[in-house]
Order: structure tokens, then sequence, then C-alpha cells
């Protein structure tokens, strides 16, 4: 369950000015003084209060023409049935081994082995270094990731939710992004 508005239109970019078009959505209240002075004035120009979330979305100058600064806009630009890609911040698990970060084959337990969960070898002697990109332990997940091809199971126009089927990246409560699919045409 996403909840996907009402985000308001906070900038209009347009070709003649900006040199392409685009409209700038925002999403969550935010306390006034916890805004800093610049972007207190940029929304004070589109005539909302601050908001926490602030996307600038690519658009033909036909669409940026149906939108107006200061409005808000809902869920109902989705249907039931469209397919999308959700982008958001993975969970963050701390520090990994590679067991759990890459799943490599952990080493024999007993019989005098003592090695279980070590990553085994990190290169050959001839080098004399460890090359870059080498899988090693380190911190897992925390990352922005993009989960494409998931369906939209319903629309709720008046709660402006929408229930998506499949891994929505995140931790509950987490700021998400509802993109129109890549891959798929709807």
């Amino acid at each position: 369950v996403v909840e996907a508005g009402p985000c308001m239109v906070v900038q209009k970019k347009t070709e003649d000015k900006e040199g392409y078009s685009a409209v700038q959505l925002g999403f969550g209240e935010k306390k006034a003084k916890r805004t800093s002075q610049p972007m207190k004035g940029h929304f004070a120009k589109a005539g909302v209060s601050p908001l926490r979330f602030v996307q600038e979305i690519r658009i033909s100058p036909e669409e940026a023409d149906q939108y107006q600064v200061g409005e808000a806009v809902n869920v109902s630009m989705f249907k039931e049935g469209e397919i999308v890609d959700v982008v958001g911040t993975s969970k963050g698990k701390g520090f990994a081994g590679v067991i759990k970060r890459y799943n490599f084959h952990r080493g024999p337990m007993g019989h005098g082995s003592m090695y279980h969960r070590r990553p085994g070898s990190l290169g050959a002697a001839g080098p004399a270094r460890v090359f870059r990109g080498r899988r090693m332990p380190g911190r897992l997940g925390g990352h922005r990731v993009t989960v494409q091809g998931l369906e939209i199971i319903k629309v709720d126009p008046e709660k402006n939710l929408l229930l998506i089927k499949g891994a929505v990246p995140g931790r509950n409560g987490a700021f998400v992004q509802v993109n129109n699919s890549v891959k798929v045409k709807n």
C-alpha cells in the first residue's frame, strides 16, 4: 500500500526559460523552522506550505500545460492494471559478511577446518595487490533501488492510496517514487 498524494506542483519549467520542460512536485508536510531560507522562498513563490520531498519530473510541453503551480495532483492519474517502476531506498542491514552480502558458499564446519565464513582467496600473489571491485564484507543495503514491472491492483482516489503487487523497496513509511514502466508500455 503506497500513499501517493496529494502532491503539490511547486514549479513548472518551460523550454523557453530553462531549456527543457518539467514539473517539480512536492510531497509530505515539513515544519517551517526545519526548512532552509532559500527553500522557504521557493515554496512561498508557489503558494504552498513547506514540503519534505521535492522531485522534478520531465514531461512534454503539452503535458506540462495541464498543470498549474500550487495545484494538487492526486492518484487519479494511475489506472488499475497499469505496470509501474518503483524507486526507493532498500532496508539497511548493517555490516555484513560475504555469505549474507553476496551469497558466497561457506567453508567446511568440521574436521579441523578453520575457514568457516571467510571470503576465500582475494586474488593471485602476482599483482601483489587486491583488484578494485573484489567482493568483500561491508555495509549491506541502504541503497537506491528500482524495482521494475510492478502492477497496480487498486487505486483509491479518496484516500490517495495505490495498492501495488510485488516487492516495493524500503522500510515501512519510507518515501518511494512511482514511475511509468520503462520496459512495459501501458
